[in-house]
């Protein structure tokens, strides 16, 4: 059965803002609502009003009693895979076991150059980001790890307290067929990937389960997951995504509800699992519940 979330952006909203439409979700019979992780606004824009991913990770958790609390995903560029562990860990308790821990590459320069982070070539991003995805999975699945990387170590490093699951899901971010998807098959519970039409998905779907078959991973222990937007018209579609609206259009859900019903089908027939709604502000609070309306929640 198909589960349905909602990714909550945190540029140009506040914070009461985003508890009353998260306790909404969950009311609606969402099962997951996630956060993003950067300081400046995720829209190219470079506009810098954006709330700061961890301590609304622990708001999300805290001001919600039944969903998958997740973020999609942080960037191991600036969150030593160390201290998100036991970040994400103390979230878990938070959450009372709800917590999901999201990892990626990271790719919005601008805040890098904002804050003096080195923000160097996409191959030594994604090198970073499977080095940190190995040191989170040894942190919250070990009760100790040692790594030795070219970019983290680790020495007898233990988090405590362990999170309240044995075994707390880690989602891998990103659709880089290369790298991004084999770090993936490696280490992932979930995979997620944000605004491709059904078609790329089906195919990138396909290239993670060769990577699966290389690294003997069963295929099937990746959770399949795909972030949708959703759009009223073509002014709400930039009002929400600014600069990169034209980017993100293969991706979103748009027309009438039957059009809507049946990109969602599609993206369940090419494989999908888990099907976000990536909202950003102006939170469309009816347009999500007319939506709901039509999936089954359960």
């Amino acid at each position: 059965m198909t589960i349905f979330g909602v990714h909550t952006g945190l540029q140009n909203t506040t914070v009461e803002e985003l508890v009353n439409l998260w306790r909404r979700i969950e009311d609606l019979g969402f099962g997951w609502i996630s956060v993003w992780d950067h300081f400046y606004a995720a829209d190219g824009t470079g506009e810098p009003e954006c709330l700061e991913a961890v301590s609304m990770h622990a708001a999300l958790a805290c001001n919600t009693t039944r969903v998958r609390c997740g973020c999609l995903v942080y960037s191991v560029g600036y969150r030593h895979p160390a201290v998100l562990a036991n970040a994400i860990a103390t979230i878990d308790h938070l959450s009372g076991g709800r917590a999901d821990i999201g990892v990626g590459g990271g790719w919005s320069q601008v805040e890098y150059d904002a804050y003096g982070i080195p923000f160097p070539p996409v191959g030594v991003r994604l090198r970073q980001l499977e080095e940190g995805a190995a040191c989170v999975r040894g942190l919250l699945r070990n009760d100790r790890t040692t790594f030795e990387g070219e970019y983290f170590q680790l020495r007898d490093a233990q988090c405590e307290p362990r999170p309240v699951q044995a075994e707390l899901p880690i989602w891998i971010g990103g659709g880089g067929e290369k790298k991004t998807l084999r770090v993936a098959a490696r280490y992932a519970d979930g995979w997620n990937v944000p605004f491709i039409a059904p078609d790329a998905y089906r195919h990138k779907v396909g290239v993670l389960h060769q990577h699966c078959d290389d690294v003997g991973r069963d295929p099937s222990e990746i959770r399949l997951s795909i972030n949708v937007g959703m759009a009223s018209s073509e002014d709400d579609l930039r009002a929400q995504f600014g600069n990169i609206a034209n980017f993100v259009r293969p991706g979103v859900l748009m027309g009438s509800d039957q059009e809507i019903l049946d990109k969602v089908g599609a993206y369940e027939e090419a494989g999908a699992q888990q099907i976000n709604i990536a909202m950003r502000a102006p939170w469309d609070v009816d347009g999500l519940e007319r939506l709901a309306a039509a999936l089954p929640l359960g």
